[in-house]
Protein backbone atom coordinates (compact mmCIF):
# COMPACT_ATOMS: atom_id res chain seq x y z
CA UNK A 1 0.00 0.00 0.00
CA UNK A 2 1.42 3.40 -1.19
CA UNK A 3 2.44 5.77 1.61
CA UNK A 4 1.00 9.47 2.14
CA UNK A 5 3.11 12.34 1.26
CA UNK A 6 2.39 15.39 2.40
CA UNK A 7 4.36 18.38 2.61
CA UNK A 8 4.19 21.12 5.52
CA UNK A 9 3.87 24.44 5.77
CA UNK A 10 7.51 25.12 5.97
CA UNK A 11 8.26 22.60 3.28
CA UNK A 12 5.61 24.23 1.20
CA UNK A 13 7.15 28.05 1.86
CA UNK A 14 10.52 26.55 0.96
CA UNK A 15 9.24 25.25 -2.36
CA UNK A 16 7.71 28.69 -3.32
CA UNK A 17 11.02 30.86 -2.39
CA UNK A 18 12.96 28.18 -4.19
CA UNK A 19 10.45 28.75 -7.39
CA UNK A 20 10.55 32.34 -6.95
CA UNK A 21 14.32 32.27 -7.05
CA UNK A 22 14.78 30.71 -9.89
CA UNK A 23 12.03 32.82 -12.08
CA UNK A 24 13.74 35.68 -10.96
CA UNK A 25 17.53 34.46 -11.73
CA UNK A 26 17.13 32.10 -14.50
CA UNK A 27 13.27 32.68 -15.89
CA UNK A 28 10.14 30.59 -15.25
CA UNK A 29 11.09 27.60 -17.46
CA UNK A 30 14.12 26.58 -15.37
CA UNK A 31 11.77 27.41 -12.20
CA UNK A 32 9.07 24.75 -13.57
CA UNK A 33 11.37 22.45 -14.67
CA UNK A 34 13.36 22.66 -11.03
CA UNK A 35 9.91 22.46 -8.93
CA UNK A 36 8.63 19.51 -11.57
CA UNK A 37 12.08 17.66 -10.44
CA UNK A 38 11.50 18.40 -6.80
CA UNK A 39 7.84 17.23 -7.18
CA UNK A 40 8.81 14.26 -8.82
CA UNK A 41 11.50 13.38 -6.04
CA UNK A 42 8.96 13.59 -3.47
CA UNK A 43 6.34 11.72 -5.13
CA UNK A 44 8.51 8.71 -5.23
CA UNK A 45 8.61 8.73 -1.17
CA UNK A 46 4.97 6.71 -1.77
CA UNK A 47 6.43 3.74 -2.86
CA UNK A 48 9.72 3.84 -1.13
CA UNK A 49 10.01 5.88 1.70
CA UNK A 50 13.13 4.15 3.81
CA UNK A 51 15.16 4.95 0.37
CA UNK A 52 16.94 8.47 1.82
CA UNK A 53 19.75 8.62 3.53
CA UNK A 54 19.69 10.14 6.87
CA UNK A 55 21.11 13.64 6.91
CA UNK A 56 24.99 13.66 8.48
CA UNK A 57 23.83 16.74 10.41
CA UNK A 58 21.24 14.58 12.65
CA UNK A 59 22.97 11.80 12.54
CA UNK A 60 25.90 13.67 14.68
CA UNK A 61 23.28 14.68 17.13
CA UNK A 62 21.82 10.74 17.23
CA UNK A 63 18.54 11.60 15.44
CA UNK A 64 17.52 9.16 13.16
CA UNK A 65 13.94 9.78 12.82
CA UNK A 66 14.62 12.03 9.14
CA UNK A 67 15.84 10.76 6.24
CA UNK A 68 16.64 12.44 2.95
CA UNK A 69 16.80 12.56 -0.61
CA UNK A 70 18.67 14.50 -3.16
CA UNK A 71 17.57 16.87 -6.54
CA UNK A 72 21.13 18.38 -6.75
CA UNK A 73 21.85 20.85 -5.33
CA UNK A 74 18.98 20.35 -3.39
CA UNK A 75 17.88 18.10 -0.48
CA UNK A 76 14.62 16.76 0.69
CA UNK A 77 14.29 15.67 4.24
CA UNK A 78 11.35 13.99 5.46
CA UNK A 79 10.40 11.75 8.40
CA UNK A 80 8.26 8.58 8.20
CA UNK A 81 5.08 8.16 10.67
CA UNK A 82 2.90 5.05 9.97
CA UNK A 83 1.96 5.18 6.43
CA UNK A 84 2.78 8.94 6.52
CA UNK A 85 5.84 10.54 4.85
CA UNK A 86 6.01 14.52 6.02
CA UNK A 87 8.29 16.30 3.91
CA UNK A 88 9.86 19.12 6.67
CA UNK A 89 12.13 20.84 4.42
CA UNK A 90 13.45 21.71 0.96
CA UNK A 91 16.78 23.49 0.38
CA UNK A 92 19.67 24.28 -1.24
CA UNK A 93 22.47 21.86 0.15
CA UNK A 94 24.65 24.99 -0.16
CA UNK A 95 23.34 26.64 3.18
CA UNK A 96 24.19 26.46 6.52
CA UNK A 97 21.93 23.00 6.73
CA UNK A 98 22.83 22.57 10.67
CA UNK A 99 21.22 25.64 11.19
CA UNK A 100 18.07 25.24 8.95
CA UNK A 101 17.46 21.71 10.26
CA UNK A 102 17.84 23.03 14.02
CA UNK A 103 15.03 26.04 13.14
CA UNK A 104 13.01 23.64 11.35
CA UNK A 105 12.51 21.20 13.71
CA UNK A 106 12.01 23.22 16.57
CA UNK A 107 9.34 24.57 14.72
CA UNK A 108 7.18 21.24 14.81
Amino acid sequence: MPYEVLLTAGAQRDLEAIYDYIAEADGQARADHVLDQLLDVSERLAEFPERGAYPKELLALGIREYRQLFFQPYRVIYRVIDQQVFITLIADGRRDMQALLARRLLEE
